[in-house]
């Protein structure tokens, strides 16, 4: 590289040597990491643009055009040497990723254009990239070429230059699907927050045509990041120089980093190998031409774009440094701890065995507390309440003993009154609500839909709501129940003297308690989709791994599923003894009779 390159506003370099080794360990998947984005079409000259600020003998032809993302380092030191690796996508294979780490070139003293050539083919050749002649599989690659420049000359900088966006394919080289995945990645890279994006244009089109600009308002909507970069200044026609020059000024499509222009090389320079000086062709063209001699000296030429380019990312870096850190730290203690619940390595069978066993033990350990309700046990209780077993046990059944005193009868008894009494309040009941939907004291089905409540409090959905009760129950029991006694008594009467048929009183009895069902299946269904949720947060509690809890799971599941049936045939056993009626209780027939 020539003295041009020499140091002017070096900037932070240990922060950027930091950033770069972020980048390089595929932090920047994670988070969001300050970068010089180089980006544009393939026909906009960005090639010949990147070569001028890196010094790299980029290949022009057209078949070795870039087919991956390139990260460009530059590195003050005493020697001169050129490092070039790849980093592996982080969507790539263990196995594969540890096959494209092998590849490196260390300390090469010098890079010419046709050893470059050769190297950029190699790359492609170890990526997997290739056309439809070579039957490689894929034609641009998400891994990424490292390339290192250090030298006594070089300012520390860096850039990550993408392929450039096309619209037309090229028949056996390019396809449809192509031009979808060159734009996916471009976006991808632009929608880093902390990037700065180097639009590279061509100043001889309408800059309103231009897509990479579009695409990079979509990420950037407010263009405070975006630097725009105008090629082929020689190409203007003429009398349209006025529209390019308001552009650089900030008259027309302002960008908050404004707008630079280079003047590329033409083909009649590059024949001149060696004794073509860019520095010095640049100067000339721009001090001498007309209109683009009005502008500011630090606006034009490719050594006015590095120093610009320096300044930026030593800004960006500077002002978001102390955030990506926190950011970083953040996700360190995130994995740390995901780490420390996946336990030590479980290769061997021995160590897998162990780990469930640890995990079975703090399992048994943590249920025995909350069945206990001694939640000082662990800290775990205090962080995820759900856990709190007994406590939810409790509640319920405080819900099923109300439920059951409000809403368990049939019928309603008005306690505290003598019979006379409480047959003028059903009168009075009767006359008021005669007009109302309470219906028939002797049907549930007379309720409307307003006038029913769930059983059900802790409705879950999951795997197991096929075999839970869903059923509702009328808000409040019926009123009327002395003349609905009546009438049964007067039914049912037989030849019995002064008393009345012992069997009214089971037959009653059920009546009564025909809501008895609904309530007890809904409570056991509420004990067991609490009891399931807590398994479910207590294996979520003890292991982290998705992999791992969900096969445990599995594996528990068709046990849980019989114990939860086992539960519901219980209950259902209860109501069959319960509705059947049977007392040695003496005072029982004693106050019957009176």
């Amino acid at each position: 590289m020539d003295d041009h390159h020499a140091s002017q506003g070096l900037g932070d370099p240990k922060l950027l040597e930091v950033i770069d080794k972020l980048v390089e360990l595929n932090i920047g998947d994670s988070v969001a990491l300050p970068q010089l984005l180089v980006v544009g079409d393939q026909s906009s000259g960005k090639s010949s643009v990147l070569e001028g600020i890196t010094g790299l003998p980029f290949p022009r032809d057209s078949t070795l055009c870039t087919r991956f993302a390139t990260q460009i380092t530059f590195r003050r030191a005493a020697h001169t040497r050129f490092n070039l690796s790849i980093i592996p996508s982080q969507n790539t294979s263990k196995e594969e990723a540890a096959r494209l780490k092998q590849w490196k070139l260390d300390g090469m003293k010098t890079l010419n254009r046709k050893d470059f050539s050769r190297i950029l083919d190699e790359v492609h050749t170890v990526m997997g990239i290739g056309n439809a002649t070579t039957g490689a599989k894929k034609s641009f690659s998400d891994d990424v070429l490292k390339i290192e420049v250090i030298g006594p000359d070089q300012q520390h900088l860096g850039v990550v230059d993408v392929p450039g966006i096309f619209r037309k394919i090229t028949e056996g080289v390019t396809t449809q699907s192509d031009i979808a995945s060159v734009r996916a990645m471009v976006q991808r890279y632009m929608a880093n927050p902390r990037s700065i994006i180097m639009a590279v244009v061509p100043a001889n089109v309408d800059i309103a045509t231009q897509e990479i600009l579009e695409m990079a308002k979509v990420h950037d909507p407010a263009e405070q990041r975006t630097l725009g970069v105008l090629t082929k200044p020689d190409l203007v026609d003429k009398g349209a120089e006025d529209n390019v020059l308001d552009l650089i000024q900030g008259t027309t499509h302002t960008l908050s980093l404004g707008w630079c222009m280079v003047k590329n090389p033409g083909q009649q320079d590059l024949k001149r190998g060696e004794d073509f000086d860019r520095h010095a062709s640049e100067e000339a063209f721009f001090s001498s031409h007309e209109i683009w001699s009005k502008v500011e000296k630090d606006k034009v030429g490719v050594d006015s774009l590095r120093l610009r380019l320096v300044e930026l990312l030593t800004a960006i870096v500077r002002k978001e440094f102390n955030h990506v850190r926190t950011e970083v730290m953040q996700n360190l203690k995130v994995s740390e701890r995901k780490l420390k619940a996946l336990g030590p390595s479980r290769e061997t069978r021995d160590q897998q065995q162990k780990y469930l066993l640890q995990l079975a033990d703090r399992f048994q350990s943590m249920t025995a507390n909350a069945l206990e309700a001694r939640y000082a046990g662990d800290d775990a209780f205090e962080s995820t309440s759900c856990l709190r077993l007994a406590t939810a046990v409790v509640t319920r059944n405080e819900l099923f003993a109300t439920d059951v005193w409000r809403r368990g009868l049939t019928m309603k008894f008005v306690y505290g009154k003598s019979k006379d009494e409480h047959a003028e309040t059903e009168d009075e009941e009767d006359q008021s609500s005669s007009d109302s939907d309470e219906g028939p004291p002797s049907s549930q089905s007379s309720h409307s839909g307003d006038d029913m409540v769930p059983t059900r409090y802790h409705v879950v959905d999951g795997d197991l709501d096929d075999m839970l009760y869903n059923e509702k129950i009328p808000a409040s029991p019926d009123k009327g129940v002395m003349k609905w006694m009546e009438k049964v008594y007067t039914s049912s009467r037989g030849y019995e003297m002064g008393s009345f048929d012992v069997s009214l009183v089971p037959f009653m009895w059920k009546k009564q308690t025909l809501k008895w069902e609904d309530l007890a299946f809904g409570y056991t269904s509420d004990i067991v989709s609490t009891v399931h949720s807590y398994i479910r947060d207590l294996l979520k509690e003890i292991c982290e791994e998705d992999r791992v809890r969900s096969a445990l799971l599995s594996v528990m599941m068709d046990q849980l599923i019989e114990r939860y049936k086992r539960a519901m045939d219980q209950t259902r056993l209860i109501l069959e003894v319960e509705h059947n009626p049977m007392t040695y209780n003496h005072y029982f027939a004693q106050n019957l009779q009176k």
